[in-house]
């Protein structure tokens, strides 16, 4: 081993230039050629491998990019990558004058290479918690069960698009909006799906949607497949500000406006009832249709008029299953503000997607039926508020936002630590979180990660893997001052 301050490098590649290590950089080139994971990851490895053993001592200085790149073999951006990951980790420092050395503080606990993707604790996908309530999963076993008691070929056959009339029912007793009935109801393969067929119908190539700043990232994905420009406005704590809309309405008419108007996602603000209204008169002003994804709408405890009920002629209303029973029931409801829309709108999903699976609007309408829907979306709630709690006892150094029946978070990494470096480090040490840049339409994005409460991880699994965000919380800004 090169002794510190010596042109050492990690062990399995040369050590010392000097000694003529060769046996040790051949080592280092076959577990580079042998590993699964891209060479710079490889290289990182290697590096916390050579500290946890032993082999590598704080303060201790490795080869200069170019040195490594030819003992390796490989090229010059692949061995900064592998610096700049091992340095992600915590476990070297970039010294002016003095190269890249191991950090002093690397030696204090277990080091962890990033996991693989089978073992990553995933808080990514904002998934609603699963409760575990034995009379709750009877209801969903009995459910499952009523389907084999149907005709079978009946729900394998082609089906009018919009659903059977009691699907539609069934989706107006759901979405719960005054005045609706199934007559105004399409039964839709998933909220995504009716999303798309809104969005073509409402904008061409070329033509602008308003929506939050900070917003759901589906309708991105939506927008850039069809070659729409989203156009994002300022939000707040309480969600879209009204003013902001009416400025870009008198400047630049929108053709629609996207709102997730309640704990959207991923900022958890929901419109107070004061803005719902600011913005349906907006929006009546100028005409301008309103598209309501109110995917959250079922989870607070104190739930607020849907903007479709203060601007019925404009407002188009989706809401599913996703978000408070679980996203495997691909069957949404959506109602429009007239029949002209709702026969365009069905031409286009009929078109896209053919219909919705007639097995789950089965499914879903027996839920709704019989209440078993409402009890998991109680039950969801209820889940949710015990991790707000849990997180609130754990997260004690932390700066973020949320809500009490949201089963997400809006977190701000400590200074001077970038979203990209934190979510860095904490996929490099097991958990998985989304930074901003996935939810931003417009401007800079902020410094802030979304971490998901819920999914299939247990109540205990969710509190592990908060301690180890506070853990990092707590670590990194002590790591950054020796950096700096």
């Amino acid at each position: 081993m090169a002794p510190a301050g010596s042109s050492g490098a990690v062990s399995g590649c040369v050590v010392d230039r000097k000694s003529g290590t060769k046996n040790q950089s051949s080592r280092w080139r076959h577990a580079i050629n042998e590993s699964r994971r891209p060479a710079y990851i490889a290289i990182a490895d290697a590096i916390a491998d050579d500290i946890q053993s032993g082999h590598l001592t704080a303060n201790q200085r490795l080869p200069t990019l170019r040195q490594l790149a030819e003992d390796l073999g490989l090229n010059f951006t692949t061995v900064a990558r592998g610096y700049a990951e091992a340095q992600r980790r915590g476990l070297l420092d970039a010294r002016p004058g003095h190269g890249t050395v191991v950090r002093e503080t690397v030696g204090s606990g277990p080091l962890r290479r990033p996991v693989a993707p089978g073992n990553l604790i995933d808080m990514t996908m904002n998934m609603p918690p699963e409760p575990q309530d034995p009379a709750l999963l009877a209801r969903f076993a009995e459910g499952y069960a009523s389907l084999g008691a149907q005709d079978a070929y009946s729900l394998l056959r082609y089906q009018e698009f919009g659903g059977t009339h009691e699907d539609r029912e069934a989706g107006a007793q759901w979405l719960n909006l005054p005045g609706v009935g199934g007559q105004r109801v399409l039964v839709c393969p998933g909220v995504q799906a009716a999303l798309l067929a809104l969005f073509t119908v409402l904008a061409r190539p070329g033509d602008a949607i308003a929506c939050e700043a900070v917003t759901y990232p589906g309708i991105k994905g939506l927008a850039a497949q069809l070659g729409i420009r989203l156009v994002g406005l300022p939000a707040d704590e309480q969600g879209l500000v009204p003013d902001a809309f009416g400025a870009l309405c008198a400047a630049d008419l929108p053709k629609a406006l996207y709102l997730n108007p309640t704990l959207l996602n991923p900022t958890t603000a929901t419109l107070p009832p004061a803005r719902r209204e600011a913005i349906a008169e907006i929006a009546r002003r100028y005409g301008v249709p309103i598209v309501e994804d109110d995917a959250y709408a079922r989870l607070p405890s104190q739930p607020l008029a849907a903007i479709a009920t203060l601007a019925p002629e404009l407002t188009f209303y989706v809401t599913g299953f996703s978000k408070c029973l679980g996203a495997g029931l691909r069957v949404a409801y959506l109602t429009t503000p007239n029949v002209r829309y709702t026969a365009r709108l069905s031409a286009v999903l009929r078109t896209t997607s053919v219909m919705a699976s007639p097995i789950l609007n089965a499914l879903a309408t027996r839920w709704i039926s019989d209440g078993t829907a409402e009890l998991a979306a109680q039950a969801v709630r209820a889940e949710s508020r015990a991790r707000q709690r849990l997180a609130a006892s754990i997260l004690r150094r932390a700066e973020y936002v949320t809500d009490p029946d949201a089963f997400h978070l809006w977190l701000k990494p400590p200074a001077p630590w970038t979203r990209i470096e934190f979510a860095t480090h904490l996929r490099a040490h097991g958990v998985g979180v989304v930074v901003s840049d996935t939810f931003t339409v417009s401007g800079a994005a902020p410094e802030a990660v979304r971490v998901c409460l819920g999914g299939a991880a247990s109540r205990a699994e969710c509190g592990h893997s908060l301690e180890m965000i506070e853990d990092a919380i707590e670590q990194l800004p002590a790591l950054a001052s020796r950096v700096m």
